[in-house]
């Protein structure tokens, strides 16, 4: 299966797991689960192939174990996410912007988890880039440990084996063989839309909030006291 390039070739789904078989996959999972390198990672679209080659015999593993593979390391990664939070604490706010790393970022994250509380560990699962910060965010908040196991896990199964079974299921469909380049394009668009939506919202807002610009009043001319002196004399 030849996919369509969307973008470098070393994070093209069919060429992951052509190269690296199942083992690569649960690796991505887990960095994009949780670790500050993971977020540029391609989740969603990784997950759907998945399913997808696994249907279709090019992948040579029981759907369920792949399930259940790819649902643990993703709530491995959630939990390192949430040690590592604990850890650096809030010194993560005052890290400065890399290659790798922008302060936005985590900013985002955490007025996510901020409104969501603690289902944003399910709702982030959904979302590229909030998902690999929000579980550290979690842990900078020092979230009670007992909520956070089980939101990762219901998080964790939804995502993990839910867009997995997902590809598997429409791999089926003759529909879906012909046309998987455009489907993976649509995938990526839809995981793309709500950082757009949220991008398009925080201009919206930065903009409110600027202060209006000083209005300029004309100067009324200083009053002549020459006259007034010249009057005394």
């Amino acid at each position: 299966m030849n996919t369509l390039a969307l973008g470098p070739q070393w994070l093209d789904p069919d060429y992951l797991i052509a190269t690296f078989g199942l083992i690569g996959v649960l690796v991505i999972v887990f960095a994009e689960s949780g670790l500050l390198i993971g977020f540029f990672l391609p989740g969603d679209s990784l997950l759907f192939t998945t399913g997808l080659l696994v249907t279709t015999d090019k992948l040579d593993k029981p759907l369920w174990l792949v399930c259940s593979l790819i649902v643990l390391a993703a709530v491995l990664g959630d939990q390192a996410g949430y040690l590592f939070g604990r850890k650096v604490g809030p010194s993560l706010f005052k890290r400065p912007d890399s290659r790798l790393f922008k302060q936005e970022n985590v900013e985002k994250a955490h007025e996510f988890f901020e409104k969501h509380g603690p289902k944003s560990l399910i709702l982030a699962r959904f979302v590229p880039i909030v998902r690999t910060f929000t579980p550290i965010i979690a842990g900078v908040s020092r979230m009670n440990y007992r909520s956070f196991i089980t939101f990762n896990l219901i998080g964790g199964a939804l995502w993990g084996a839910g867009v997995t079974l997902l590809g598997a299921s429409l791999g089926k469909i003759e529909f879906v063989h012909k046309n998987i380049e455009m489907i993976l394009v649509a995938i990526v668009l839809i995981s793309v839309v709500p950082i757009a939506i949220e991008y398009l919202r925080a201009r919206g807002k930065a903009k409110k909030e600027q202060p209006a610009p000083p209005v300029d009043r004309p100067h009324s001319p200083a009053p002549d006291t020459r006259r007034g002196r010249h009057a005394k004399r």
